[in-house]
């Protein structure tokens, strides 16, 4: 081949593009631009993960509201009020009953339209039937307004969640994901050093690995994993230390 030759391969010019991509992003959170912002809850007896995602535009969307108790609602609503959120959407990665136990109430409030997998509707729809065993008398089942599909993205003040599809812990269950933030609100399929469980009906262990593995595992290593337990993680550190995927990757 004659001419100047190439400097770089494609997959130079890849890390280059991803390590600029991080150092705007980095410039952005330190000057707090326009950066998408997470605000974590710690709710109910299962210790489930509520997040209130917003960004400067103030419109938020509440995902997994575990809330219960009206103390735990209080705590979320003086959040929001606190901060001059306007919240848009309620989102669900599935509906086990510690993800929607705030749901109703939380739609009531604000009068927000619930958005769910419709694969998991039937899961919805039992957790009146073994609420009360576990002491949760006054569970009202939500109504689903629009049902979440992969690939079609769920939009908010200027911020883009995609939707990805992981099943294996429940069968409609999906993950959201900001690129912008490198970030993904994982629901219970990836934990620190540990993954959802799957002895609940519509559960399959299979299924989870390779919802991890085609889905998650895709992502680059630098994306923050905030699971419905449990404290956040990284893909790449999960790469590397969870003994369930050790094999999987």
């Amino acid at each position: 081949m004659t001419g100047v030759p190439f400097l770089f391969n494609n997959q130079d010019v890849t890390k280059c593009f991803v390590n600029l991509h991080g150092a705007i992003n980095l410039y952005r959170r330190q000057n707090n631009q326009e950066m998408l912002k997470i605000q974590t809850f710690t709710f109910n007896p299962f210790s489930e993960n509520t997040y209130v995602l917003y960004d400067e535009t103030k419109e938020a969307v509440i995902i997994d509201p575990g809330c219960y108790e009206q103390r735990e609602l209080n705590e979320l609503y003086s959040f929001i009020e606190t901060n001059g959120l306007k919240p848009v959407k309620i989102l669900n990665t599935h509906a086990h009953i510690d993800h929607v136990l705030g749901v109703a109430p939380v739609k009531r409030k604000y009068g927000i339209p619930f958005l769910l997998h419709k694969i998991d509707e039937p899961l919805l729809k039992a957790v009146k039937t073994y609420a009360p065993n576990y002491g949760f008398v006054l569970f009202e089942e939500p109504e689903i307004d629009t049902y979440l599909t992969e690939g079609k993205d769920v939009t908010f003040g200027k911020t883009t969640l995609k939707v990805i599809f992981v099943p294996g812990h429940a069968p409609g269950h999906v993950a959201f994901v900001n690129d912008e933030s490198r970030m993904v609100v994982g629901g219970d399929v990836l934990f620190r050093q540990s993954i959802g469980r799957t002895d609940l009906p519509g559960g399959d262990f299979n299924t989870l690995l390779n919802s991890i593995r085609t889905k998650m595992f895709t992502l680059p290593d630098d994306y923050t994993v905030y699971a419905g337990h449990m404290q956040p993680t990284t893909i790449g550190y999960e790469k590397k230390h969870n003994p369930f995927l050790n094999e999987a990757i």
